[in-house]
């Protein structure tokens, strides 16, 4: 019987490369679908397939239950794995892999691609521009320098590190929480490690989010956490949209407590018509592009393919370094 494939992630898909060649090599059965799929719609498709290539579709544990025993092996595209049931997949033997260390880079940039925005005003200023409003006697807009302003970061893994290096380039001051911090890296690149996220909230002109969405972290950036930050503060949000309660972070824009929010991901993607955030002040979002890049998305789908057709394909070694999740 012919392996059948589920594609779902649109960055591979649309994105020309090597990975679309390595995946056609295999004689695999391909379907391609626009993801990322809600629960129902996964359900719909759960049980026909011998491994998903998916992205941030919703692979609950209903899901799984439908798609075994076919179901070999989930291969993401991608880091984050809260969309997908991974405590009812170790249950079950049935691996996830995901693609670590390959969109650091790419997304850190984004970041700063946000702040940059925020703080110079250059979405409100080119739009103003595009409309005719240069003209003599214009109130042009006043934006804000980021030298010497304190980068608070929360989430100290990769993406994380390369934001502080980034920060360090451009004259900020650079502290940080992590549970599992790197103080290795930490004194090598000036960072100073924060006791607490709550230390970071006081301390920082800009806090950057940067850690996997859990039962801990959900909500985590709330009325009362941003009561504790500084007056005016920016938020930047490259990770999940759950990190964050969405209304909390429109009032604060509103009041001007928080100076800006700079956000690639949203509690809802994509957003229902009349997201808050699509109109608060002070807000920029973008489409979950961060990591999408011809150079990030070739690392990805590439990987995250090798991943796939290495596990089908029964590779001992490869099989004993990615043990279940």
């Amino acid at each position: 019987m012919t392996t059948r494939i589920l594609l779902s992630t649109t960055s591979y898909q649309d994105t020309p490369g090597p990975h679309h060649d390595l995946l056609a090599s295999q004689g695999y059965e391909i379907v391609r679908e626009r993801g990322p799929l809600p629960e129902a719609e996964m359900l719909a498709l759960a049980g026909e397939f011998d491994a998903f290539l998916c992205g941030d579709d919703a692979i609950t544990r209903a899901v799984i239950e439908k798609s075994l025993p076919r179901l070999k092996v989930i291969s993401k595209y991608g880091i984050g794995l809260d969309k997908i049931d991974v405590a009812f997949a170790t249950t079950q033997k049935l691996p996830v892999l995901n693609t670590p260390g390959v969109n650091h880079t790419t997304v850190a940039e984004h970041t700063f691609g946000l702040l940059l925005s925020l703080t110079k005003k250059i979405q409100e200023n080119a739009q103003d521009v595009r409309e005719g409003k240069w003209v003599a006697g214009w109130k042009k807009p006043v934006g804000h320098e980021i030298l010497g302003k304190t980068m608070g970061i929360i989430g100290l893994g990769r993406i994380g590190k390369e934001v502080a290096t980034r920060a360090k380039a451009f004259g900020m001051p650079v502290i940080a929480f992590d549970p599992y911090f790197d103080e290795a890296f930490a004194a090598a690149h000036g960072v100073e490690r924060c006791a607490s996220m709550d230390e970071v909230l006081h301390r920082a002109d800009v806090v950057s989010l940067h850690c996997f969405l859990d039962e801990h972290t959900r909500g985590m950036i709330n009325t009362a956490k941003i009561a504790e930050m500084r007056d005016g503060a920016i938020v930047l949000n490259c990770a999940r949209g759950e990190l964050v309660e969405t209304d909390c972070v429109v009032k604060a824009l509103e009041l001007g407590k928080l100076g800006g929010y700079g956000a690639d991901v949203l509690d809802t993607e994509p957003p229902v018509p009349g997201h808050a955030l699509l109109t608060a002040k002070n807000c920029i979002i973008t489409s979950h592009i961060a990591s999408r890049t011809y150079e990030s998305v070739e690392r990805q789908a590439l990987r995250a393919t090798h991943n796939l057709i290495n596990y089908l394909n029964g590779d001992p070694d490869f099989i004993q370094a990615n043990q279940w999740g």
